[in-house]
């Protein structure tokens, strides 16, 4: 049976009925631009697929039609705001001369620029506070974005590289941008790129 939380709803299969289909061809895109507002004030435990589908201006039907559970709103919430982090095979594709410094760069600046600053920031903070975000958050980082650092260096255990050089941008991450921890949070960006860079350069690229 759907719930009103999205918690335990299975996917709906088909075409959505009339009604749904009303509310026409950007329904997807708004109802995932109003899942990612929502989870952003509100963290994860607090919203539910019918606020989303309230957000959105359609029937929370419409929300499980396209996405399911909640756990897989959340999911689809974290590849948009994860979108530019995507693009890391770009950076990898350089070669490995310099590829720590690349990457060093590359990750700071998406989490310098605001507009992708803030979804980022929403995300982390709710896979802190609730288990079935972080599996999901997890889960996309293994797939998503480890996946791709691996396939692209070609280094001995590659996957266990890329998670200590994920593990070591995630930390500062959660260092600068949540906790705000000082003198991290307020370090000039290229002092942080100089000193991160030769650590992922070992990790990435040397054997």
């Amino acid at each position: 049976m759907t719930t009103g939380d999205g918690g335990a709803s299975p996917r709906r299969r088909g075409r959505p009925s009339r009604t749904e289909a009303t509310a026409g061809p950007d329904a997807r895109t708004r109802i995932l631009e109003a899942a990612r507002t929502e989870f952003a004030e509100r963290g994860y435990d607090k919203t539910s697929v019918r606020g989303i589908a309230k957000a959105a201006g359609v029937d929370a039907a419409l929300v499980h039609h396209y996405f399911g559970t909640k756990d897989e709103v959340f999911a689809a919430a974290i590849e948009v705001s994860f979108e530019p982090a995507l693009e890391i095979a770009d950076v990898l594709d350089g070669g490995t001369e310099d590829l720590g410094e690349r990457l060093a760069r590359y990750f700071i600046g998406v989490w310098e620029n605001p507009v992708s600053r803030a979804p980022l920031l929403a995300i982390m903070r709710s896979a802190m506070t609730h288990d079935a975000a972080a599996k999901v958050l997890r889960h996309f980082v293994l797939r998503r974005l480890l996946g791709r650092i691996a396939e692209q260096v070609d280094v001995p255990d590659a996957t266990f590289r890329a998670e200590l050089a994920a593990s070591h941008m995630v930390g500062i991450a959660v260092l600068r941008y949540v906790i705000r921890a000082e003198p991290l949070a307020s370090a000039d960006p290229e002092k942080i790129i100089a000193m991160v860079g030769p650590t992922l350069q070992r990790y990435l690229a040397e054997d």
